[in-house]
């Protein structure tokens, strides 16, 4: 069983940066996809960035160039730099960690960006 806690979460002005943090418990932790998913209100949860276990990294279109992901194997942990907030990036931020039988979420940080 593996349990995540994130953290790093706030308000922040529209241009500002914040970094957000995912602590992982449990073993094995680098076999595992990483991600950072987000839901607005009112909106699906969506992708906004995915490590797989090589190290490969994907980000979706509208982070792209503004948010940095990493993973530290060593700590279990996961990390999502973001600059350049924007108003639309205000959401629910969740840590993900799955692989072919299990799939585990994090309870979700809120960020909040201010016009």
């Amino acid at each position: 069983q593996v349990q995540l806690v994130e953290s790093g979460g706030g308000l922040v002005q529209a241009g500002g940066s914040l970094r957000l943090s995912c602590a992982a418990s449990g073993s094995r932790f680098t076999i595992y996809i990483v991600s950072w998913y987000r839901q607005a209100p009112g909106k699906q949860r969506e992708l906004v960035a995915q490590i797989a276990s090589g190290g490969t990294i994907n980000y979706a279109d509208a982070v792209k160039g503004r948010f940095s992901a990493s993973r530290d194997n060593a700590k279990k942990s996961v990390y999502l730099q973001m600059n350049s907030l924007k108003p639309e990036d205000t959401a629910v931020y969740y840590c993900n960690l799955r692989n072919a039988l299990n799939n585990y979420w994090g309870q979700g940080t809120q960020v909040t960006v201010s016009s």
